[in-house]
């Protein structure tokens, strides 16, 4: 039998306000269920923009580049009733906030698992094998032809891969680098059970201290919230392996830029991969002239099949939500 209501079904089109373009076909399908807004020429939406959005819509349909704070929250007109966010990060809401005013905030969590797995998978090649200094040289006319000794990078097979945060997609990270011959070690707020470690080979590390001394290679895969900014600082760094490599495609505040950027110009560091920063969309200059330093735009999710399947699970949170029912994506405080 289906669910019983939680409330009573709205008796209109939910009024939704969408805050960035999104797929075609995500967008014809929510004018076609809903009373929408959308934001057609993509501009992020300014703060004042976002307070006149929540004081007229029912439902609210952010992204990461919007600040959902308690302060904009209490700006909120009394229809407010849904955030639902486009994609599975909610570093950028304020959870408490929206529960203390009975706002329910849904996310569309695993959609982009393989597809953040992937990208981080091609930097954890990358950045060890020199890729983004051989693309430089051969686009500035400078490679002469080949040599024994040029560019040497490491080989992947039997070195250690650390993975900062086993969730979905360090999993799937685990997953796609056995293939490689990386041995996996992991260290997670909670210890995997055992027939997990067993699928991936991976061995738990109780403290961040040792699973950094022992990596070859870092990727980062945990949430962004007080807890976790700058997890990664200067003593975290100086007691990383000589040579070691950095790979971050979860949030820019897991790690302390200028430690970071000390520890590549230094060597401690043989390179860093990086598809998220500090101060999104702007990107530390430092940063660029470090050869390699592989700099991508925050593309960890971004295909097109991803894309539309986040944009109809938001669809699908919304008339779950509109016909009385608890969304089946709703985010709730401590479990997010």
């Amino acid at each position: 039998m289906p669910a019983e209501p939680i409330r009573k079904p709205l008796e209109r089109k939910p009024r939704v306000v969408v805050t960035r373009h999104l797929m075609p076909e995500v967008e014809t399908r929510m004018e076609e269920l809903f009373d929408t807004s959308l934001n057609t020429n993509d501009v992020p939406f300014t703060r004042e923009q976002l307070e006149a959005a929540i004081a007229k819509c029912d439902v609210l349909v952010p992204t990461v580049t919007d600040r959902i704070d308690a302060d904009l929250l209490a700006a909120a007109g009394p229809d407010l009733r849904l955030v639902a966010n486009f994609g599975a990060g909610t570093d950028h809401i304020d959870l408490a906030a929206a529960r203390e005013r009975g706002i329910i905030v849904t996310n569309t969590p695993g959609v982009f698992t393989d597809d953040t797995a992937d990208i981080a998978m091609e930097m954890i090649i990358g950045i060890p094998r020199r890729v983004r200094e051989g693309v430089a040289l051969v686009r500035r006319g400078g490679w002469t032809g080949w040599t024994p000794t040029a560019l040497l990078g490491r080989k992947l097979a039997g070195k250690t891969l650390g993975i900062v945060g086993m969730g979905r997609i360090g999993q799937a990270v685990a997953h796609r680098a056995r293939a490689f011959g990386l041995e996996i070690a992991y260290h997670n707020r909670k210890r995997l059970p055992e027939a997990v470690e067993r699928m991936f080979a991976a061995r738990h590390v109780e403290t961040l201290a040792e699973l950094l001394a022992q990596s070859d290679i870092v990727t980062l895969h945990c949430p962004a919230n007080p807890q976790s900014r700058h997890m990664i600082g200067e003593d975290q760094f100086a007691g990383m392996k000589d040579g070691a490599c950095l790979i971050n495609t979860a949030r820019g505040d897991l790690v302390d830029q200028e430690a970071m950027i000390a520890a590549l110009q230094s060597g401690k560091l043989a390179g860093a991969g990086l598809d998220v920063y500090r101060d999104e969309p702007e990107v530390d200059p430092r940063l660029l002239e470090i050869p390699n330093v592989m700099t991508l735009p925050h593309i960890g999710s971004a295909t097109r099949e991803g894309r539309e399947d986040s944009g109809h699970r938001v669809i699908a949170d919304i008339r779950m939500w509109a016909d009385g029912h608890r969304p089946p994506d709703q985010v709730l405080p401590g479990l997010e």
